[in-house]
């Protein structure tokens, strides 16, 4: 395929610049990934030995055979895979800070 991929969804400011992928892996999801959606969603049925082993691949049937198919499953587990948010306080800083507030008979006020 001629056309370059990207996922202004997931990646609005381009996968090179997210920070998830290397360079080489990120020029090969653009090159090639129009081509790896159609085939790993179904819409295009594989014509060669490889087109194959990448489909089987991306159902589980058989193990990663090169950097193509390696930047696709972790492209594809990156958008799938939900973000986790993480806060500066943990919940044990904030439960401490409850205990000491509504404990009324503390002396370290006097």
């Amino acid at each position: 395929m001629d056309r370059n991929f990207y996922d202004d969804r997931n990646y609005p400011r381009g996968m090179k610049r997210s920070g998830d992928f290397t360079l080489a892996e990120a020029e090969l999801l653009e090159k090639y990934g129009v081509a790896l959606m159609a085939l790993s969603s179904g819409t295009r049925l594989p014509v060669t030995e490889e087109e194959q082993h990448f489909v089987d691949v991306c159902r589980g049937n058989t193990t990663v055979g090169n950097t193509i198919e390696r930047a696709w499953l972790k492209y594809q587990n990156i958008i799938l895979t939900p973000k986790q948010f993480h806060t500066l306080f943990g919940r044990t800083k904030i439960e401490a800070d409850e205990e000491i507030e509504s404990d009324p008979d503390s002396d370290d006020l006097d």
